[in-house]
């Protein structure tokens, strides 16, 4: 199998440059060691230092100050081949989690189309989801049920997203089987608060969505039928940037585990320093 190569670019030029290239080594770390556990998935990620030299055969992610309403995600270019785009800001490091979730998607699925068909979901309440009669096709999307920043964790002082893995599809739970990377996830097709899931009801051929983005319990969001000729992920995000405008969104950010990474690459940062005047000496 090819190698994928990925590349992480700071478009702004407003980025501390040390903290792009540790996000880049994590989500390389990521992609090699936790993604490929679960997912048939070769790939790795590097620096770009520079915004104007894209290297041939390279998917990046692009990192922005900011983007027009539903631009964000991964999108496909004129020669059909994947790129992503992240808002990024020096107000906030919580874009190392974007960056992840963006990258692990794009590599999952570049093309925004795969399905997966599995047994069919409903609201339970306040509680989430539960199984209920029936089979949808679910949008193969790496992070969407477990996308909140409560369940993303760290690599090496960089916080990255939590993933489902190819069992978050099986038809029953069973002991020992790891449905999400981090373990956050306990069944399949579990929705986790923060997160939601985009599928198709086999029986009416339309598109719906359970969302539990915003306080209070999930809820169904019914987009219709899919557009001809159009990424489903590109769609799909679309419906969601005009969701968490009617119902003002606000992320839920996850103060501590920022908190834990910046001291984390502050320690690393020391180690470094005292390792390079180390080796001055020999």
């Amino acid at each position: 199998m090819p190698v994928i190569q990925v590349g992480l670019v700071d478009t702004t030029g407003k980025l501390d440059p040390e903290l792009v290239q540790s996000a880049a080594a994590a989500l390389n770390i990521q992609v090699m060691r936790d993604l490929t556990q679960f997912w048939n998935v070769q790939a790795t990620v590097t620096y770009l230092p520079h915004k104007s030299k894209l290297p041939a055969g390279v998917w990046p992610v692009r990192l922005l100050a900011s983007l027009p309403p539903g631009e964000g995600g991964v999108h496909m270019d004129e020669h059909n081949q994947p790129y992503s785009k992240v808002i990024a800001t020096p107000a906030s490091d919580d874009w190392t989690i974007d960056a992840s979730h963006e990258t692990l998607e794009m590599l999952v699925d570049p093309y925004g189309n795969r399905l997966q068909s599995s047994n069919a979901i409903a609201i339970n309440g306040n509680n989430g989801v539960k199984e209920t009669t029936g089979q949808f096709n679910y949008l193969v999307e790496a992070c969407d049920p477990c996308e909140a920043d409560n369940f993303a964790y760290s690599i090496q002082g960089v916080a990255v997203s939590d993933f489902i893995t190819p069992h978050f599809y099986d038809p029953v739970t069973t002991s020992g089987t790891r449905y999400s990377f981090t373990g956050a996830i306990t069944a399949p097709r579990q929705l986790l608060k923060g997160g939601y899931i985009s599928f198709i009801d086999m029986e009416t051929n339309e598109w719906q969505q359970i969302l539990w983005v915003n306080p209070g319990p999930p809820v169904l969001n019914d987009l219709g039928p899919a557009p001809k000729g159009q990424s489903l992920r590109v769609w799909i995000d679309s419906k969601m940037v005009e969701y968490r405008a009617k119902t003002n969104f606000k992320r839920k950010l996850n103060p501590a585990l920022m908190t834990a990474t910046k001291k984390h690459r502050a320690k690393l940062s020391v180690i470094a320093s005292a390792r390079a005047e180390r080796y001055g000496k020999y």
